[in-house]
């Protein structure tokens, strides 16, 4: 078993976390990822505890198997020497804002005169057009332009700050590497490279998808807590009497009527699958009072031996902790370094292969630690 995207190279010029994401990903399937870092300016996940063997642990994961080169765009002859390797290279990333890599000489156009077949990759919050590409912005920024944050949430409370960087990873991250592997395939007819330019904007907004759709076709305007899957009908979360919380997806009849029967609650097979704005408030009721008459753990044992579409709300280190973690192996030790016995803890790469594999070889390294 071979990693699918070996003899791929890649230089990496990003930082923090979109373009580092994108580039693990590429790492883990095999790729050769170089990362260029500045010597004088860390990329300040290094900088970001927690830590654990030396090292802040979000930079361990998001830079494994990557080597580490410490090189000072601002000198000449950091310049000259990557001039001098592009042609050994098939894919650039970097996530500078627009017009700072064709200033240090660096960009796409400089670069594919050099390598034909380079595909490059840029990041950014906006786009390489249009009067925002040069605003700064952060993942809640780039949310609340798409739309997103605009239906979610609650009526009386508005939007819910999330626990995950949805535009930045979703967004930025996973639309460049489809971007990036798209054009890897294209140039096997072209024999060409091209440029591919990720908004992370824009790579956020078209996840309203089913939303979207029926906004711009449908003309049904999207509203907080008024619609199938945000909380307009009883497709919700529900508090159980000690302070946790119990998602209920049973919309298809069969699971309706399932948790209805668990539950002993008719009014869910009456008004459940309802319009009515009325009759939803009345179900939604009903569940709340349901749910809140018994604990987290009566709920979680309950449902486990039931196909209704009903789960526990987990915290991050019991759901890491879980059966189905240890089942479909969220979580990888990964070696220190790749002579070293001692390993870290991380999630791993959640694609799975019938031949190819994924590789682990080691943890994010120390500035400039690795060769080139």
């Amino acid at each position: 078993m071979t990693a699918a995207l070996k003899g791929l190279k890649v230089l990496d010029f990003s930082t923090l976390l979109p373009g580092p994401f994108a580039t693990m990903y590429l790492a883990d399937l095999g790729a050769e990822v170089i990362h260029i870092e500045s010597p004088t300016r860390p990329d300040l996940v290094r900088l970001l505890p927690p830590y654990a063997n030396g090292q802040a642990t979000s930079h361990s994961y998001l830079n494994r198997n990557k080597q580490s080169i410490a090189l000072d765009l601002k000198d000449p002859k950091s310049i000259e020497l990557i001039k001098q390797k592009i042609s050994e290279y098939d894919i650039v990333v970097e996530q500078f804002r627009p017009g700072v890599m064709q200033r240090l000489g660096l960009d796409y156009h400089t670069l594919a005169e050099i390598n034909p077949k380079l595909i490059y990759c840029s990041i950014t919050g906006y786009g390489q057009s249009g009067h925002y590409k040069n605003k700064a912005g952060h993942d809640i920024n780039y949310i609340s332009l798409s739309g997103i944050a605009g239906h979610s949430g609650r009526q009386d409370s508005g939007p819910p700050p999330m626990g995950i960087q949805i535009a930045d990873v979703a967004g930025g991250s996973l639309h460049a590497v489809i971007g990036i592997m798209a054009a890897v395939i294209e140039r096997q007819t072209s024999g060409l490279g091209q440029y591919v330019d990720i908004s992370m904007t824009d790579c956020v907004v078209s996840m309203n998808n089913m939303a979207a759709s029926a906004s711009l076709a449908g003309g049904q305007h999207q509203q907080v807590e008024g619609e199938h899957l945000n909380g307009g009908t009883f497709y919700d979360y529900y508090e159980t009497i000690d302070g946790r919380y119990i998602s209920i997806g049973s919309l298809e009849p069969q699971f309706m009527s399932g948790l209805a029967t668990a539950l002993e609650l008719p009014i869910l097979l009456e008004k459940g699958a309802s319009f009515d704005t009325e009759d939803r408030k009345i179900v939604k009721k009903a569940l709340r009072e349901k749910i809140k008459s018994e604990s987290f753990d009566v709920w979680k044992s309950l449902f486990a031996q039931l196909d209704v579409c009903v789960e526990p709300v987990l915290k991050l280190e019991e759901a890491l902790d879980s059966a189905l973690a240890r089942e479909r192996e969220w979580v990888v030790n990964v070696p220190l370094t790749r002579e070293s016995d001692a390993t870290e803890p991380q999630l791993a790469l959640p694609i799975k292969f019938s031949r190819s594999k994924s590789r682990y070889d080691f943890i994010g390294q120390p500035l400039g630690a690795g060769e080139w």
